[in-house]
């Protein structure tokens, strides 16, 4: 099937109720009344809630699987979760330069479906067939436990690692796919397009949710086999219902020229270049004049070396316009906030990994004999997203555009910096926890005594995973709609991934830390701050580092926010 989003071509005659800029599957100009919106919308917001029920069906309960059945210690494995997680949230940044330069939003998503399924079964392979020999365990009266075999871990991380690559294929192109089918010229459709980016986030959080309870409970008391096959399953099915809609989906001309990313890194080799020379006078009065439709022109002016001197421009070269160097500083004036906001995603990591660990400790019994799995508790963050969302909407909003009199209430780097401070005492929160907890452990002897539960309820817990779902409100809506808004146009599928690296470059930071403070604190006869047996660890210690670290984070954001020229006037 030629779709459109991966073809070249002329631009198509304009006729009564087509959209412009767009074609069918047939390749014919798209209908408004026969493609595209909801119709199109559906299919793909039900493939991706049946994918992210699959991702998470694997990540929520990984540390537990990495120190149970693979009997990794909990460092190691946090440090092991935090680098999949990272590399699963980095390489977006690869799949949407792919798509949006070669295969096109469409075919991107078929073949890392594909491969995602892939990625899946072979996982489930990994838990279910029989790596371990006879001779592996002979002296088992010697030994607590088995060491599981050295092709089994091989084989285990090959698959998890498919699946990371297969998501940073799949992750950036179907929600900018499903935003296609929205024409922001049409008033009608261009209001459903804003509803349709908040529909986005209440099902993915409603569906995150139900998958921390349902797969996390197979896994602990069930199989891990099923536990990973029903992901693999429901991916399958993900993929059939995205091919059904294939006819109603409207897909975006793609033209000839040039790549984007490859104009604005033209840019930046240019002006290294030529860092000697000067612009030609005629492209710098564009620039300090105001003739760049952007408000940021008086900052980086080193890129304006990247435009072409006057007889280069008299020879008819092809060299960098003003609208390159301009977007290329839309795009550098993205990283001091970028990078700042590395530590949001330093604490987020610690939600999957090490408040698990954390929960396995406590008492987790629900009336007789029914222990909740602590893995499930994650479910509280996209809950609290769901319940938050329509009170930010509704009220906070409202109070805050009546102070503000700007139309968002906020704007997003305010957002954003207010769930980085909401991180900041979510973090203080674990710590005060965490100090209770261990000091519960000793009051009752339970010190050398790791399997036995410390007589603390798990919902003291409760509190730092509600506040981890607010601050996602705050700080994820607010990179996201960020760095969708302050790319250029053609770039901002490359933007939402540019916002996801934030958590995955996070994630390999908390690793980082983990493994280095496991090899400061440790050794010697001394309990590092990750000891196995969390009675004699410190985890209390590392939410206070990361409590501190956020506060300079957020003063760092504080600084270059202060000074962030918008590349739109209307701030929104």
């Amino acid at each position: 099937m030629a779709m459109a989003d991966i073809l070249g071509g002329s631009e198509t005659p304009l006729v009564e109720d087509t959209v412009d800029g767009t074609i069918d599957h047939k390749g014919c100009p798209a209908k408004r009344s026969s493609s595209g919106g909801w119709r199109s919308a559906y299919f793909i917001i039900g493939a991706e809630v049946l994918e992210r029920f699959a991702y998470y069906g694997i990540g929520t309960n990984l540390i537990n699987y990495l120190t149970g059945p693979l009997g990794q210690s909990t460092a190691m494995a946090a440090a092991n979760v935090n680098s999949w997680f990272g590399t699963s949230t980095i390489l977006p940044l690869l799949g949407a330069f792919v798509a949006d330069s070669y295969l096109g939003r469409y075919r991107t998503i078929v073949i890392a479906s594909l491969l995602y399924i892939m990625g899946l079964g072979l996982l489930t392979l990994s838990a279910v067939l029989p790596f371990q020999s006879t001779f592996d365990c002979q002296n088992k009266h010697q030994s607590t436990s088995c060491s599981p075999p050295q092709l089994r871990i091989i084989f285990f991380f090959i698959s998890l690692y498919l699946v990371a690559f297969a998501q940073g294929g799949y992750k950036p192109c179907t929600q900018a796919l499903g935003a296609d089918q929205f024409d922001g010229q049409n008033r009608e459709e261009n209001k459903a397009k804003s509803s349709f980016f908040n529909w986005w986030l209440f099902c993915l959080s409603a569906c995150t949710s139900v998958s921390y309870v349902i797969l996390s409970y197979i896994q602990d008391n069930l199989s891990w086999g099923l536990g990973f096959g029903i992901p693999c399953t429901v991916m399958i099915a993900s993929l059939l219902i995205f091919l059904l809609g294939s006819k109603t989906y409207r897909y975006i001309i793609k033209g000839n020229e040039k790549s984007p990313l490859l104009r604005i890194g033209t840019v930046f080799v240019e002006a290294a270049r030529n860092w000697r020379t000067s612009p030609s006078l005629k492209a710098t009065e564009e620039v300090t004049q105001g003739t760049s439709p952007h408000q940021g022109s008086h900052q980086f002016k080193f890129l304006n070396k990247a435009l072409p001197m006057q007889d280069y421009l008299e020879e008819g070269g092809d060299a960098c316009t003003v609208k390159d160097v301009e977007e290329a500083k839309a795009v550098l004036r993205l990283f001091p906030i970028w990078w700042t906001c590395l530590v949001y995603g330093i604490v987020q990591a610690q939600s999957s990994t090490l408040f698990t660990k954390q929960g396995n400790t406590m008492d987790r019994s629900i009336g007789s004999g029914f222990d909740i799995p602590a893995a499930s508790l994650q479910s509280i963050i996209p809950i609290t997203i769901v319940l938050s969302i329509p009170i930010y909407d509704c009220i906070f909003v409202p109070i805050a555009r009546a102070l503000t009199r700007k139309p968002s209430g906020i704007t997003m780097l305010q957002r954003i910096g207010t769930g980085g401070f909401l991180y900041g005492i979510s973090m203080v929160i674990a710590a005060i926890v965490e100090m209770k907890r261990l000091k519960t452990a000793q009051e009752h002897g339970l010190l050398d005594m790791p399997n036995v539960a410390v007589p603390m309820k798990v919902w003291w817990l409760v509190p730092q995973y509600v506040m981890f779902g607010a601050a996602d409100v705050f700080a994820v809506g607010g990179l996201q709609e960020f760095f969708y808004d302050q790319v250029p146009s053609e770039l901002r599928s490359v933007g939402l991934s540019l916002y996801l690296s934030i958590f995955g470059v996070g994630s390999f930071l908390s690793g980082f830390l983990i493994s280095a403070i496991e090899k400061a604190t440790g050794g010697d006869g001394r309990s590092s701050w990750f000891n196995s047996n969390l009675n004699r660890a410190h985890l209390d210690y590392f939410y206070w580092l990361l409590a501190g670290l956020t506060a300079v984070g957020l003063a760092a954001f504080l600084h270059f926010a202060k000074s962030y020229i918008y590349n739109r006037r209307v701030i929104f």
